[in-house]
């Protein structure tokens, strides 16, 4: 083996670090403190893409209650939810 050919994979192994590796652990990172934030009243999306409200989260932070409508609790995993969406402005009332 030469030196090139060292050099070859030092080079292929440095760019699958930062081109594969180092992203994917920075999204887990923030999937990780995005479910770390989850309280109740919090409006959320999930990976299916439904908007819901936070109603209970559990202790262990397993799984969360969500309110697709009113009246309508469905329990998920926490690990379903993959985005804490900002809490829409309310409409502007013009007198």
């Amino acid at each position: 083996m030469t030196l090139q050919d060292l050099a070859f994979f030092a080079v292929l192994a440095f760019g699958l670090y930062f081109l594969m590796i180092r992203p994917q652990r920075a999204r887990a990172r923030a999937l990780a403190e995005t479910r770390a934030g989850l309280a109740v009243g919090s409006r959320v999306m999930t990976t299916a893409g439904i908007h819901a409200t936070v109603v209970e989260v559990a202790e262990d932070k397993d799984s969360v209650v969500l309110e697709l409508a009113p009246g309508v609790p469905v329990r998920f995993a926490s690990a379903a939810v993959v985005r804490i969406l900002e809490p829409a402005e309310p409409p502007a009332v013009e007198e």
